[in-house]
């Protein structure tokens, strides 16, 4: 199969997830279970018997089985998570509540605060819910507000496995956090506030929350825990592990975090799940979606790597370039292996391994640190501008639509909302960015 049409099945599977839902759902929610993994399996068949060699199947299945065990352990917890307040969906109960988002995304994670607050946001506006609503809760709760620090977004993860220092991170991100948060949070409670009237009495009480599942939230806790148990983080090496390619596997977080998946599913209050309107049916389209997404994108990573080693294109490989690049390929891609994939990039210039510690502490050392930040910054942002760049927006989509909340289809969302709301706040956060560098 020639490189070109390799990239096929991504293309495909990204068109299906776009217009499926749009021009012909019943189909697209009865097969979309077949077509992604067929799709993948296209790929998989394509290195082992064209290409004849397994090495990039072998890492995006490992990363796959990282990713959806942590997914699936924070949305199981949550699950049985009910916080409430007798507060209506005021446009300064809504800001608060956003602004809590934020913060809790970079402390449990953007994947952790979205699935504890998106159906105590979506219950607070059930007498005024609107697409807007949905669409800043995805751009604040599930991404920009994860920002800060490497538990919000899994780029910053990755980044941290890599040796970037946690508080370089936060120092490096406050000021795009603050900036990014900043603006979504007044933008929204300016439209909130202006264009959709409030038709009731307000009633006080966003702070006064009524918090249950005391159990999940232990299995929560536990599960954002493990994360750090990586044998490639420094202090992990005891870690049992396999060696393969330059990086060591294990599989001891993910057998926990899929033990917290049963534990959570098995010894939650069912009364509770039943309030939430629990099923399985979120989780179940991510992991297939995705499933899908990590193993087409292969030929399209591989493709961007050999793109930016050749040595024409060194000279364009600045802050500038990494961070519309980065971000633009976010935007479609899943956001962390583009992050890694634009961080590989930064580092070869320069002649330094991304796998070796040393080598990128010493690349943070030099003025090239700029770079990390930009592709930190870009990636994250841009998380938000599909719902395919970071698997928290699937997840809230998918936990909306079973509520019966209706959401804006692919194209409206990035045409819609993403274009004229967030791309000016992405220019702003890289006007930032050069004038602090």
């Amino acid at each position: 199969m020639p490189q070109s049409l390799s990239l096929l099945p991504f293309v495909t599977l990204i068109l299906l997830i776009a217009l499926g839902p749009l021009y012909f759902e019943k189909f697209w929610h009865k097969s979309y279970t077949y077509l992604s993994v067929s799709l993948g399996f296209i790929v998989i068949c394509y290195y082992v018997f064209g290409l004849h060699h397994t090495h990039h199947c072998i890492h995006a299945g490992m990363e796959y089985i990282s990713f959806i065990s942590i997914l699936a352990a924070l949305f199981f917890a949550s699950g049985g998570i009910i916080i409430s307040t007798d507060e209506h969906g005021t446009p300064a109960a809504n800001a608060i509540l956003l602004l809590i988002g934020a913060i809790l995304a970079s402390t449990i994670g953007t994947t952790g605060a979205a699935m504890i607050l998106i159906r105590p946001f979506i219950h607070l506006n059930k007498n005024r819910l609107a697409a807007y609503q949905k669409v800043f809760f995805i751009f604040i709760v599930c991404n920009a507000g994860g920002l800060l620090t490497p538990i919000g977004d899994p780029p910053l993860f990755i980044g941290f496995i890599k040796g970037i220092p946690f508080f370089w991170i936060f120092l490096k991100t406050l000021p795009f956090w603050l900036l990014s948060n900043g603006l979504l949070i007044g933008l929204f409670y300016y439209i909130d506030k202006t264009k959709n009237p409030i038709q009731f009495d307000n009633s006080p009480g966003i702070l006064n929350l009524n918090i249950k599942g005391l159990k999940n939230i232990v299995f929560l806790c536990i599960s954002l825990l493990v994360v750090f148990l990586d044998p490639n983080i420094a202090g992990m090496e005891w870690l049992p592990s396999i060696h393969l390619d330059g990086m060591k596997l294990s599989f001891v977080r993910e057998t926990i975090l899929l033990l917290m998946c049963y534990l959570s599913f098995k010894y939650t209050d069912k009364a509770l799940l039943k309030k939430n309107d629990f099923t399985i049916a979120p989780i179940k389209e991510v992991a297939y979606v995705f499933f899908g997404l990590f193993l087409t994108m292969m030929p399209v990573v591989e493709w961007i790597e050999h793109l930016v080693k050749k040595p024409e294109m060194g000279h364009l490989v600045n802050q500038n370039t990494l961070f519309w690049l980065t971000g633009c390929l976010s935007a479609i891609l899943d956001n962390a292996p583009t992050y890694l994939n634009s961080l590989t990039a930064a580092l070869g210039v320069e002649g330094l391994d991304i796998n070796s510690r040393n080598e990128v502490l010493q690349f943070l050392a030099s003025p090239a640190f700029v770079h990390v930040v930009a592709i930190s910054v870009s990636s994250v942002l841009f998380g938000a501008f599909s719902y395919l760049g970071n698997a928290p927006n699937l997840m809230v989509k998918a936990i909306a639509e079973q509520k019966g909340v209706k959401m804006p289809s692919f194209f409206e969302y990035i045409i819609k909302y993403s274009i004229p709301i967030l791309l000016p706040i992405v220019f702003l956060n890289w006007l930032l960015l050069l004038l602090l560098y």
